[in-house]
């Protein structure tokens, strides 16, 4: 099973797929421009069976452009709106897995550390986790 988590922004847009068990298979952080594109590659080469999406910063009109742009792909789910509210705190946390601090930053506290980049695709990766979490 392959969830696709989407963090919308008005700039970016996080975008992340992870499997059944929360993994990550692909996360990007995409202008928002790019999103549909995006999504449409991704649809392509994966198996795509649950989109989720923060309910926050314009996901009204993410889901009216997806509906418009997206709507007409066959393995594409419609989007289901699901609770954002910190996802870009637990991002850094997600960051942290994925790139485990080396040297003497693996001394500084966790929450002290920033990461270097953005993290909007792992806020999409929180997003994704929170739907599994939801399914139980």
């Amino acid at each position: 099973m392959g969830i696709l988590g989407v963090d919308p922004g008005r700039e970016k847009c996080g975008l992340a797929l992870v499997d059944d068990q929360g993994i990550p298979i692909i996360h990007e952080v995409v202008l928002s421009g790019q999103v549909m594109e995006t999504v449409q590659n991704w649809a392509s080469r994966f198996p795509i069976e649950t989109v989720v999406m923060g309910d926050r910063t314009s996901s009204k009109q993410w889901l009216a452009q997806w509906t418009e742009q997206l709507g007409n792909i066959d393995n594409l789910p419609a989007p289901k709106l699901i609770d954002e509210h910190n996802s870009t705190l637990e991002a850094r946390s997600v960051y942290w897995e994925l790139y485990p601090p080396r040297g003497l930053k693996r001394l500084i506290p966790e929450g002290m550390r920033l990461p270097p980049r953005a993290i909007d695709d792992l806020a999409a990766v929180v997003l994704a986790r929170r739907y599994l979490q939801d399914l139980g």
